[in-house]
């Protein structure tokens, strides 16, 4: 059986102010980062332990043709993102999630 996989709302937040920024860029862009943010989570949802650890207890995996990581926990029963993060923002910037 596979963990459930949650996304708190300020990476809902996170999400939806990177797509805005893409479809601002070119249409149908968004809905491009959005797939690709669909296929990060498959894998972690396949493999949520596969990927680094970045800080105690947080992964991170990148996103799929765009500059973006997927910052999450694991405990025993979900998987929770807590943040979509830039990789050219400053790193720490996510930390204050935890």
């Amino acid at each position: 059986m596979s963990m459930s996989l949650i996304i708190t709302p300020a990476a809902e937040a996170d999400l939806a102010e990177a797509k805005a920024w893409y479809e601002r860029q070119q249409g149908g862009l968004g809905e491009d980062f959005l797939q690709c943010v669909e296929e990060a989570l498959d894998r972690i949802r396949l493999l949520p332990e596969a990927y680094r650890e970045v800080a105690p207890g947080v992964r991170r995996v990148i996103v799929r043709r765009f500059p973006y990581g997927v910052y999450y926990r694991v405990d025993l029963s979900q998987i929770a993102v807590l943040a979509f993060y830039h990789c050219k923002r400053d790193p720490r910037g996510w930390h204050k999630l935890l």
